[in-house]
């Protein structure tokens, strides 16, 4: 099944169609992670993108039923150099193939990946479609792929239900944006009594179950659109500890007065190298995301800058200093690794109970 790739820039690239037949239109990015291919697949963070990956053969070790971030696959398509047709493992129960045509996904391989890595990083993020109608005309799509928008992501991938993960230890308000599962996991490992909210979940309704801190999940799209959600993080702000996670890293620094930007092609993978300024160490995360809190927009005498990203220099961490809250641009819970800072939620956990110690 013959497939072709169009970029936003008329840039075309011609391969074979992998996954579900038909068109799809999204942000093309790329991740550079040689493994986690099924955790990138249903992490919520993709919804409305078409992801790329670089590593070039993908799928050799088949989809399983306890890797999954989430009930389904979010992003849009999938462009790999080669799908592994057979793949080896002995947890794997379908292959990729399958699990993308199952799901509706429409795919491409055998392009030359590298190539397009390169006009990504020179030209930045850029929509793009993939489409196995042989009867494509690019005129016809150039309107669509340069209108694309994710608009309310968000909205589309946070729980509709609030939901109680029962547990001994501390109790965790869990606000869902588009919650990976491994955070989930994290906090149940360490016997907290989860309850999940909605993103569209009040100040009120949050604090009305008096919980011992609050967790704000990752999720797609721009910050800034969350309008109703950094009026809430205000509200919260000072009444529990926080701990703030990628999109939730974000919304915290925009509900304090800071300000986000938009990366040229984002931090995609599971080699990124972050130094903790305090403990001066420098560790390798995993990574999902395209925008960053702005350095600069930090009120200096309220918020310290915690980690860095060590090949660019961005933000990575915020440590607030007159509320017990903190934030990591990071996944420090990283399915399926690296894992060396979830030592971060055991932070969190230590800072609900001195905090609960001392109310």
């Amino acid at each position: 099944m013959k497939a072709i790739l169009l970029l936003e820039d008329g840039t075309m690239f011609e391969g074979e169609g992998i996954g579900a037949s038909g068109s799809c239109v999204g942000e093309i990015v790329f991740n550079t992670g040689m493994t986690g291919y099924q955790e990138i697949l249903t992490d919520p963070t993709c919804t409305g993108q078409i992801v790329m990956m670089t590593y070039p053969l993908i799928g050799n070790y088949g989809i399983n039923q306890e890797d999954s971030e989430s009930s389904k696959p979010w992003l849009k398509g999938l462009i790999v150099r080669e799908l592994c047709k057979e793949p080896s493992n002995w947890r794997s129960s379908q292959t990729l193939n399958d699990y993308l045509v199952s799901n509706n996904v429409v795919g491409i391989q055998g392009i030359d990946t590298r190539a397009l890595t390169r006009i990504l990083r020179e030209k930045g993020t850029m929509n793009g479609v993939i489409s196995t109608d042989p009867d494509l005309k690019q005129e016809d799509w150039r309107s669509i792929i340069e209108e694309y928008d994710i608009v309310k992501p968000v909205d589309e991938v946070t729980t509709k239900e609030i939901i109680n993960i029962r547990g001994s230890g501390m109790k965790v308000a869990l606000i869902d944006y588009g919650v990976r599962a491994s955070i989930i996991n994290s906090l149940t490992e360490r016997n907290c009594d989860i309850t999940i909210f909605p993103a569209t979940a009040t100040a009120e309704q949050i604090l009305a179950i008096n919980p011992d801190g609050i967790v704000l999940s990752n999720g797609p799209g721009d910050p800034k659109d969350c309008t109703f959600q950094i009026k809430v993080i205000r509200e919260l702000l000072g009444k529990k500890p926080i701990f703030g996670i990628c999109l939730g890293h974000q919304l915290i620094a925009l509900a304090c007065g800071g300000e986000t930007a938009k990366l040229k092609y984002g931090h995609r993978g599971s080699n990124q190298p972050v130094k903790d300024l305090k403990q001066d160490r420098t560790y390798i995360t995993a990574q999902n995301h395209g925008y960053v809190v702005l350095p600069e927009s930090l009120d200096a005498s309220k918020a310290e800058i915690s980690h860095i990203n060590m090949n660019d220099g961005t933000v990575e961490g915020i440590r607030y200093l007159d509320t017990p809250t903190f934030s990591v641009q990071f996944q420090p819970e990283a399915s399926p690794g690296p894992m060396d800072t979830r030592y971060l939620f055991d932070s969190f956990v230590s800072t609900m109970e001195a905090h609960k110690g001392g109310s």
